[in-house]
């Protein structure tokens, strides 16, 4: 298995992925977002590949904070492709972020908000098992 950053060709496997985490979308939804996201210089998205297969992403954010000057990373994605899961693909791509946040910007804080969903009951364990521990509440509004 390889990790590597995003290409804009990964596009059709990579809107293949959204759907395997419950985010069902049209080949032209997920142009959009990626050419939003590959504008940003604070995103950045990484893919596992498989015999040049792509069977897994994980998509993470820099950001500063009011409360310390220390550069926080956020996983905002993270999906295996239902196939391939079980594997250790996840475990892998967050390993590989958490040394590349360290080495790319000094960032040793790391953090990623999951919903309660029966579906996310598993990826749970997984964050637990790699030392994450539950801090607080999201609170969500639509406007």
């Amino acid at each position: 298995m390889e990790i590597r950053k995003y290409k804009s060709s990964d596009i059709v496997e990579f809107t293949e992925l959204m759907t395997d985490l419950g985010y069902p979308s049209s080949l032209d939804e997920m142009k959009l977002r990626m050419e939003r996201i590959e504008l940003n210089p604070n995103y950045f998205t990484f893919v596992a590949t498989i015999n040049k297969t792509v069977v897994g992403m994980i998509g993470v954010t820099f950001h500063n904070t009011y409360t310390n000057n220390s550069v926080k990373t956020q996983i905002t994605s993270l999906v295996t492709k239902k196939e391939f899961r079980g594997q250790g693909i996840a475990k892998k791509l967050v390993r590989y972020v958490e040394e590349w946040a360290i080495s790319e910007v000094g960032s040793d804080f790391v953090y990623l908000l999951s919903g309660i969903s029966e579906q996310r009951i598993t990826a749970h364990e997984l964050y637990k098992y790699l030392g994450y521990k539950i801090t607080g509440y999201r609170f969500v509004k639509h406007l």
